[in-house]
């Protein structure tokens, strides 16, 4: 399965900005390499700005809607990077992977470099709807527990979930390790075998020893939404 990837462009993650900068030091900041290595691109006349070559390293540019190409392909200034991915299975969520290949290679290798991070991991196994962002602030403010970000998971279970397991999730399942019982935001039965849970926290393996916890199973999980933001890649 193919990694789908979306560029977030809501109004509350943009604003104007009115920052002149020289041609240099955009490209750095935008991840493309050290000045010295943009200059170089630059001064070979590998770089266009709004449609017009600029083989001037120290033109200067506003930032507000700049487009450039870099080596033929197209891209937008970015302050900040948002964006949505859908992960497929057998891919880590960390730069530092133990067995599988890490998700940072699905993206554009100038992301990477301005290190964008996930907001909060999937296991391995799990494919869905996971956010990529460089602002802190919008981090913190997505996966922080005091904010309860409702994260939908599409759940195929082992075992058909009856109505007195869907009713023991919405009431609280007791964990290991856990003070006090855990319930979902709300859980829906789509067919005999699959269910969608809905929960605001994002505890270790949480889905997993939910469901394990009314002595059923998780053979597939899906995240497909987070907040109000779903990729449709389905």
């Amino acid at each position: 399965m193919r990694a789908f990837l979306f560029v977030l462009y809501n109004a509350h993650m943009t604003k104007k900005i009115n920052t002149k900068l020289n041609l240099e030091r955009i490209l750095s900041n935008q991840g493309f390499g050290t000045r010295k290595q943009c200059r170089l691109m630059i001064v070979n006349e590998e770089i266009t700005v709004n449609g017009v070559m600029c083989n001037d390293p120290d033109a200067k540019f506003n930032l507000e809607n700049l487009q450039y190409t870099v080596r033929g392909e197209t891209w937008d200034y970015r302050e900040k990077s948002y964006l949505m991915l859908h992960k497929p299975g057998n891919y880590e969520c960390s730069h530092k992977t133990q067995h599988h290949p890490t998700i940072y290679s699905l993206l554009p290798h100038p992301l990477v470099v301005r290190d964008v991070q996930c907001i909060g991991r999937l296991d391995e196994d799990t494919t869905g709807l996971i956010l990529i962002s460089d602002d802190g602030q919008f981090i913190h403010r997505m996966s922080s527990p005091k904010h309860r970000v409702p994260k939908i998971y599409e759940v195929t279970c082992k075992h058909p979930m009856s109505d007195e397991q869907i009713a023991h999730i919405l009431k609280g399942v007791q964990l290991i390790d856990e003070d006090a019982p855990i319930a979902a935001l709300a859980c829906t039965r789509i067919n005999e075998h699959v269910i969608h849970m809905t929960l605001a926290e994002g505890k270790y393996h949480q889905v997993k020893r939910m469901v394990a916890a009314i002595s059923n199973r998780v053979e597939g999980l899906k995240r497909i939404q987070i907040g109000e933001l779903t990729n449709g890649a389905g």
